[in-house]
């Protein structure tokens, strides 16, 4: 994919946090559990930031920014020090790219099923503390 001036490849509208976190930990050559060690966090914390489950807070942000060599502003936004982007990929076939559109959609289905999972769970919480009251 490649970059207008107004959209880069890491761009808050093309790439989430989790996706910049993972670029810019590829791109020093680390892996989820060399950067889980790093901060003191477990793997499943690294796994959960990259996956856009959860936020790292922001003493760990600044920690991961120093690591990665990025900025905090870019591992935030996409804006900034960071990552320029992988090399002008080939162009995509009309199959990759429906492929690519429905990876997109699919995404976008399932965090709303993340978002409807976590309301569901406040909701039976809540109803099972009041039969136990």
């Amino acid at each position: 994919m490649t970059g207008t001036p107004d959209q880069s490849w890491f761009s808050e509208k093309t790439a989430t946090f989790g996706d910049r976190l993972a670029g810019a930990r590829e791109a020093q050559g680390l892996s989820q559990e060399g950067l889980a060690r790093r901060l003191g966090v477990k793997l499943k914390t690294i796994q959960a930031w990259e996956d856009d489950m959860s936020e790292p807070r922001a003493n760990r942000l600044q920690m991961m920014a120093g690591l990665l060599n990025v900025s905090i502003r870019w591992l935030l936004t996409g804006e900034g020090e960071g990552l320029e982007g992988p090399a002008a990929p080939t162009v995509l076939s009309d199959d990759a790219r429906r492929a690519l559109a429905d990876l997109s959609r699919m995404r976008a289905q399932m965090l709303v099923l993340v978002k409807d999972m976590g309301q569901m769970e406040k909701r039976l919480r809540a109803l099972l503390r009041e039969e136990v009251e």
